[in-house]
């Protein structure tokens, strides 16, 4: 259930992606040097075009040397300034028609300027990290960059044998020859560019929980010393999973990895079966842990579920916001409610000239879209109750797995799941700038109802 975007690339990064063509599939073969920062790759990019020829496309990609760029095995012309590879096949490919794109690149990967700084690639102090939300794909890959045009993803990464190499998806193989290892990760499930997460570093691998039969196999990978208060404040990401799954539906992917750098970030960031923290994220006292909720319930809303363009950035964060709420309350935490007052109070206090449906580029990771998204997914519940708002977001999870959706997509849905249609509450907490009341209290239930109700 895709959404493609009639026209342009993403209205708030112009310069970012190409919408007359998408992407089917990604195959990178990296070989990276972390002593010298040196990266040298190649990419086979399997892509559909559009309604009309394609006489020529662009590619996002950083600047780097291009040692090659073919279109359907033909070398083909091209320009690399700005981020932007534009290519010329030598023959116009037919509109509707599948073609094969291949890329050879070479460098130092660096991260690309933003107004939150460098975004991308990642240089660290003994080995790399990729975190690349919004914008930060280019720095290491050329690719589509828009959120809307997913594809599956083949990774191999050849680096030397002390470094150990994560990426979302399923690793296929590991083969170590001389002095390096080569690490092949498979992600066949639709995937945005800049959640295709990548780290290489000394990491050690530990598995969390036991996963069981038909359960997600989830690993962590930390450095060494910091195992012991990793071990305590990821314990209980396995119980997320579970009250997850209850909520939102199956999890969308096959596994879940998470790593922790042996770096500081200022927070932490979600990939594709993947998520990044830093290691002030880890304390040994769980002083992270709602993060760690934020992080996993992003694999469904914001990943698997994703938006067609940056203006819907509220929907991932707000339904993550939400889920770090709901993980509190069912865990023995503050209520949702108490949670919502507490954010109610704060945004109170603050400008209230935030639109979320719209926020703009510049107020698009502001913290009032984070707590204003989390209170009008409360809101929502509050008019709903809580028998078809978990059916609503169940639903939502499950229709739209794989594809991108926009603000109205949302609001429609959960409209068919309301009793009466709650266009004034969105005209109000996502379409209005005002802040609106603290929504009524849901009527209080068990956490867990009892099991044995009715007998004596």
């Amino acid at each position: 259930m895709a959404v493609q975007q009639t026209a342009g690339s993403d209205p708030y990064f112009p310069e970012h992606g190409d919408a007359r063509y998408r992407v089917h599939r990604y195959e990178l073969t990296l070989d990276y040097r972390p002593g010298p920062n040196r990266l040298a790759g190649a990419a086979r990019i399997n892509a559909i075009a559009g309604r009309s020829p394609l006489t020529e496309f662009t590619l996002n990609l950083s600047e780097f040397k291009i040692g090659r760029v073919r279109v359907d095995g033909r070398q083909a012309h091209y320009t690399h300034r700005g981020g932007r590879l534009r290519i010329r096949p030598a023959k116009p490919v037919r509109a509707g028609a599948a073609f094969t794109v291949e890329v050879h690149w070479s460098g130092n990967p660096k991260p690309v300027p933003s107004p939150w700084g460098g975004l991308g690639w990642e240089e660290l102090e003994d080995g790399a990290l990729v975190a690349s939300q919004p914008i930060g794909s280019p720095s290491w890959y050329p690719c589509n960059d828009r959120p809307a045009d997913k594809a599956a993803y083949q990774i191999s990464v050849t680096t030397p044998s002390a470094y150990a190499v994560v990426a979302g998806g399923r690793l296929l193989t590991r083969t170590t020859k001389a002095s390096t290892t080569t690490w092949v990760y498979e992600q066949s499930a639709p995937t945005s560019s800049y959640l295709v997460g990548l780290a290489i570093g000394k990491y050690q691998t530990v598995l969390l929980g036991d996963p069981g039969p038909g359960g997600v196999p989830q690993h962590g990978h930390i450095p060494a010393h910091l195992l012991p208060e990793f071990s305590r404040d990821f314990a209980r990401q396995p119980q997320m999973m579970e009250l997850f799954q209850e909520l939102f539906g199956p999890y969308p992917f096959d596994e879940y990895a998470v790593v922790v750098t042996d770096e500081e970030l200022d927070v932490p960031v979600e990939a594709q079966g993947l998520s990044l923290f830093g290691a002030n994220h880890v304390d040994g006292a769980r002083g992270s842990e709602r993060l760690v909720a934020h992080e996993l319930a992003h694999q469904w809303f914001g990943n698997s579920v994703s938006i067609a363009d940056w203006r819907h950035i509220w929907l991932n964060e707000g339904l993550a916001k939400y889920a770090e709420w709901l993980w509190s309350e069912r865990s023995g935490g503050r209520s949702a409610q108490q949670l919502a007052a507490a954010a109610h109070r704060v945004l109170s206090s603050q400008p209230q000239d935030l639109r979320l449906a719209d926020p703009g580029r510049k107020s698009m990771f502001d913290d009032r879209l984070y707590e204003r998204g989390g209170l009008s997914v409360h809101a929502v519940r509050c008019a709903m109750g809580d028998d078809a708002f978990f059916r609503m977001l169940r639903g939502w999870a499950g229709l739209h797995r794989g594809g991108a959706v926009t603000t109205a997509t949302f609001t429609a849905h959960v409209n068919r799941f309301a009793d009466e249609p709650l266009d004034d509450l969105f005209a109000a907490w996502v379409y209005g700038t005002a802040l609106p009341p603290l929504p009524a209290q849901i009527p209080a239930r068990p956490a867990h109802p009892p099991t044995n109700a009715g007998s004596a």
